[in-house]
């Protein structure tokens, strides 16, 4: 009864957000409290339901409940119980439950995090995200049930795709669905101030570290996918803008103007229809990777292979709720106003124009993403856009947006001054030169693009050192630590994100200029050398999995005679699917990467390998790293919890002030 009681709980959990996404929504229109005070408690209500559908399910898969069609579809009983709870949101049905269960966590966190906030902004945030979810409610129980029986019950799973039988999916999938869904929360906050008609610096500050945890989450989350993809497929690469790598990179690339953009409106009143604008969009973007994942127009590692009418139902709800977002927005921005005024060199401008950068390369990757579905779609022909498009269309827009981003934090708002800008910086741009000419003659050789991209890199990290030295400039040397501690988290959030930002670029630029790779075929004793480094095949030996069998190699890897590593890559073939996998092996370092990975057997001694040498690959995902503990940093920033503090009794103080109308 485990099943049924998880579709009731999924039930239930719709009925709920009916009553969570009209009551008070009504309420807030009449000022009738009682009906807002619905809010809070329904979106709890809501969640907890929600979470106990994903208990049952989980249940079912660990207990290999093979009488509910998706869990015989997608587990086995050899299947490690590691992935057995993975494999939870491994299918459509399942990872469509996780994205609801998510909605009811922010859901649940706003409903307990907001008691500093107006009761009627409660109320509308709150609804609007009760909308939400009865969209992914009734998609679960109308198309895509996860508790359907199997009768007679399977002997047997068909085992889960061996591509996510990996540690990264027990993680990836539940952060990138965290940083997705919480760009509802924005927009839940953007509709309600235009519901309301009122669109302030209040409402910004309060959506801001909303906004700020969401994005921080998305780029872990698409981190960590970049490194599943990495080593799993066995292909060496760690980024082939795939169409649902760039349905998650869309709304990161929005999300990044909108956190930037919702600083600005909060601390100057300016760019009011604008955050707004970028808060219907990332919401949308997300909406629209959701599509392009569950719909079937796509073939891709990361897609989930579906009947149209799935594809139908999404772009429905898609249509319905951008349609009627954007539509209020046209009717509602022209009473908001522009805000603040700011002169053509000031930190507003440089972030308004950053801002414009990064909504025209979203639109370059959108265009590159659709253009061969719309063809396809048209029965114009197939076509392929792949990374040359990408990356030619994407690095002239970022290489600006980049220089800014050293400018920015230094330039005055309202107005700055070049010249002053010019003597703050210049011995930042002189050693970013000295840097571009120094540090590729390093690695070897001198090339254009390394040189570029090392200037940005050390352009933007130079930048920070210099707004840091800033902060002190007229504080007294036994004062250092008290404004060390006087200066907020928020400041030291956007540091560590902007360096995250440079240690990215250093790691895409050398890993770009500088990897090696070759593909020989070994024999049992040969050796390659790649990059001075020697690689000896030692030994093949057959080996026993939970779940497959395999043909594991063993690599000695030496440097100038002297042993660096022993790697073991993998050839294995999981048996119940009859599917080979490529499991390589990497010597991971702080500088460099050795990977190996074994490609096709030719005699059972002899082996295609794949070998390469990746300079600095670590730093592209520390770097993401750094950005997302930047942003989390600024989030927690002490100006909210105090806020929130002040907030909540001001909210007790009226609610006790309801009460004794209403008695």
């Amino acid at each position: 009864m485990v099943p049924e009681l998880g579709q009731f709980a999924l039930i239930l959990a719709l009925c709920i957000a009916l009553v969570q996404s009209v009551l008070p929504l009504v309420g807030a229109a009449r000022g009738n409290y009682a009906w807002m005070a619905v809010a809070r408690p329904a979106a709890q209500a809501q969640c907890l339901f929600i979470a106990l559908a994903f208990g049952c399910l989980t249940y079912a898969f660990v207990s290999n409940d093979f009488s509910v069609v998706y869990v015989a579809e997608n587990s086995n009983t050899e299947l490690p119980l590691a992935y057995r709870v993975a494999a939870v949101w491994g299918g459509h049905e399942g990872s469509l439950l996780l994205w609801t269960l998510m909605l009811g966590v922010w859901m649940f966190a706003v409903s307990i995090f907001s008691r500093s906030l107006p009761e009627e902004m409660v109320a509308r945030v709150l609804s609007v995200m009760g909308m939400i979810s009865i969209g992914f409610l009734l998609f679960m129980l109308l198309t895509s049930n996860p508790f359907v029986r199997l009768l007679p019950a399977a002997a047997n799973g068909r085992d889960l795709n061996p591509l996510l039988q990996d540690p990264g999916m027990v993680f990836h999938p539940p952060m990138l669905y965290m940083g997705y869904v919480g760009f509802s929360v924005a927009f839940a906050f953007s509709m309600a101030a235009l519901i309301d008609g009122r669109l302030d610096a209040t409402w910004a500050r309060w959506s801001r570290p909303w906004t700020t945890i969401a994005w921080s989450i998305l780029t872990l989350g698409i981190a960590l996918g970049s490194g599943w993809s990495y080593y799993v497929l066995g292909w060496g690469g760690w980024w082939f803008w795939d169409p649902v790598e760039n349905a998650s990179f869309m709304p990161w690339l929005v999300g990044t103007a909108l956190v930037h953009s919702l600083a600005v409106t909060e601390k100057r009143g300016a760019f009011r229809s604008w955050t707004v604008f970028l808060a219907i969009l990332a919401f949308s973007l997300s909406l629209l990777g959701t599509f392009l994942v569950r719909s079937g127009v796509l073939t891709s590692v990361h897609a989930f292979a579906t009947d149209p009418k799935r594809g139908v139902f999404i772009l429905a709800f898609l249509t319905v709720v951008v349609g009627s977002s954007f539509g209020l927005f046209a009717w509602r921005a022209g009473k908001v106003g522009l805000g603040g005024r700011f002169a053509l060199v000031s930190r507003e401008s440089m972030l308004l124009t950053n801002n414009a950068l990064l909504l025209v390369a979203a639109g370059a990757v959108l265009l590159g993403t659709l253009y061969p579905l719309v063809l396809d779609a048209l029965g114009l022909g197939k076509i392929s856009v792949g990374p040359p498009y990408f990356e030619a269309v994407f690095v002239p827009l970022m290489a600006p947006a980049l220089f800014l981003m050293g400018i920015g934090p230094l330039a005055r708002w309202k107005q700055a001054s070049l010249p002053e800008l010019a003597v703050r910086l210049r011995w930042a741009l002189a050693v970013s030169f000295a840097a571009a000419i120094v540090v590729p003659l390093v690695m070897g050789h001198w090339s254009t693009m390394v040189g570029f991209g090392i200037l940005l890199a050390t352009w933007i990290a130079a930048s920070c050192v210099v707004s840091f030295k800033a902060q002190f400039a007229h504080v007294p040397k036994g004062q250092v630590g008290a404004r060390l501690a006087q200066l907020p988290r928020s400041y030291y959030g956007m540091l560590l994100a902007h360096l995250g930002v440079a240690v990215f670029i250093v790691g895409v630029t050398l890993v770009k200029g500088y990897e090696a790779e070759t593909d020989v075929r070994m024999d049992v004793g040969d050796t390659a050398h790649l990059h001075g480094y020697t690689f000896r095949f030692a030994a093949i030996n057959a080996v026993q999995g939970p779940n497959y069998s395999a043909d594991r190699g063993t690599f000695v890897v030496t440097r100038s005679g002297n042993p660096v590593a022993t790697l073991h890559p993998e050839k294995r073939l999981y048996t119940v699917q009859n599917m080979p996998m490529t499991e390589a092996a990497i010597d991971a370092g702080l500088m460099r990467h050795l990977y190996v990975a074994l490609g096709d057997s030719i005699t059972p001694t002899s082996w295609v390998v794949r070998i390469y040498h990746k300079p600095f690959i670590s730093w592209i995902w520390g770097g993401c790293l750094l950005m997302g503990m930047g942003g989390l940093l600024a989030a927690f920033d002490r100006r909210y919890r105090v806020r929130a503090r002040l907030g909540a009794a001001q909210a007790v103080a009226a609610a006790g002030l309801n009460a004794a109308a209403v008695r």
